[in-house]
């Protein structure tokens, strides 16, 4: 199957959390890179994070990736796709402000990599495990692997439209947006008979935690898990059983990056969703190892790791095995992360 151990890559969203760490990896490992962004003031702060790489680093302006045809030029050169931008807002109000530009843009990023098909190798696109199974139901099983799908979300926003709960309008976005990629993929494939020139890879992360690269003054100014982070470790939103009884999974964003270079560089990644979990937790893990590196985090409360109870746990037994992967320890994404805050003025 299609990989690459070199060449450029395209990059989408490359001013974001999980697409700067990853862009800066793949540099270090001495990839060409090219980054979309939606603005010249967004290229000029990368530009300038990442000046030692000079031309190794391109970056282009991309205002609407739903636009058909916007990322043709993008894509034209490069040896592999990693799509990662996408809407992050876990909160919306009506659905059509986070599913129309998660279908449309992932569409037509395949779009252009169809028409390059000669060049492009392979295709990884970021999910998230709300497309695995529903934050509002009980979960399907109690481990969740790669061969489920959040149908709920999908069925409670096509049928109570801006009526549906706000925890199924994200969700339902990123199914509909993956399987509007599996469909464009295999339809493709089989009207080439079987010779697209690429295949496709989807990496299906929980919560991404961890130090930050990308332009944030105030904590204000995060958004998604970063954000539920830092409130929840250095304000301590959490209390009772939401920070010492109910259980998650995260992977350190410097990992995530990791899996991003592994899926393109090993060839058994093609054709397969990887859910990459790092770690089970719970808040006041977090708030435990956090307060060894500063003492302006809350103490929490007394918690019993017997008592833990997890909505849902999720099997990432495949990527381990596929991509090799070794995560980092809870112990270091708290230390970084409070070392990163107190850089920035957040401690």
């Amino acid at each position: 199957m299609p990989a690459i151990t070199s060449g450029r890559v395209l990059v989408t969203g490359a001013n974001g959390f999980a697409a700067l760490w990853t862009i800066t990896d793949l540099l270090e490992r001495g990839f060409l890179v090219r980054g979309t962004v939606r603005s010249e003031s967004k290229a000029t702060y990368v530009r300038d994070k990442l000046k030692t790489y000079g031309d190794k680093l391109e970056l282009v302006v991309v205002e609407d990736s739903g636009k058909e045809g916007a990322l043709d030029d993008a894509v034209e050169g490069v040896d592999a796709i990693l799509h990662i931008a996408s809407p992050t807002n876990l909160s919306p109000t009506d659905p059509d402000t986070v599913i129309i530009p998660a279908v449309e843009g992932t569409v037509n990023l395949l779009k252009s990599a169809l028409k390059h098909h000669n060049t492009v190798k392979r295709v990884v696109i970021t999910s998230s495990v709300v497309a695995l199974a529903p934050l509002t139901a009980p979960p399907p099983a109690p481990v969740i692997d790669e061969t489920y799908w959040n149908d709920h979300s999908v069925k409670e926003v096509r049928e109570k439209g801006k009526g549906a709960h706000t925890k199924d309008m994200y969700p339902a976005s990123k199914v509909l947006a993956e399987r509007a990629a599996w469909e464009f993929y295999e339809r493709e494939k089989n009207k080439l008979g079987g010779k697209l020139g690429w295949d496709l890879v989807v990496l299906i992360p929980p919560f991404i935690f961890g130090p930050s690269l990308h332009d944030v003054k105030s904590p204000e100014e995060l958004n998604g898990p970063i954000q539920y982070f830092y409130f929840s470790v250095v304000k301590g939103a959490q209390s009772g059983d939401a920070l010492t009884k109910t259980g998650y999974e995260y992977i350190d964003v410097r990992d995530f990056a990791r899996t991003q270079i592994l899926s393109l560089i090993k060839p058994e990644a093609g054709g397969e969703r990887l859910i990459v979990s790092g770690h089970p937790f719970v808040w006041q893990q977090f708030l435990d190892a956090a307060r060894q590196y500063s003492d302006k985090i809350p103490v929490g409360e007394p918690y019993d790791p017997s008592k833990v109870e997890f909505p849902v746990r999720y099997n990432s037994e495949k990527s381990r095995r596929i991509l090799g992967i070794e995560y980092r320890s809870l112990e270091e994404t708290a230390k970084d992360t409070i070392e990163d805050y107190k850089v920035k003025g957040w401690l």
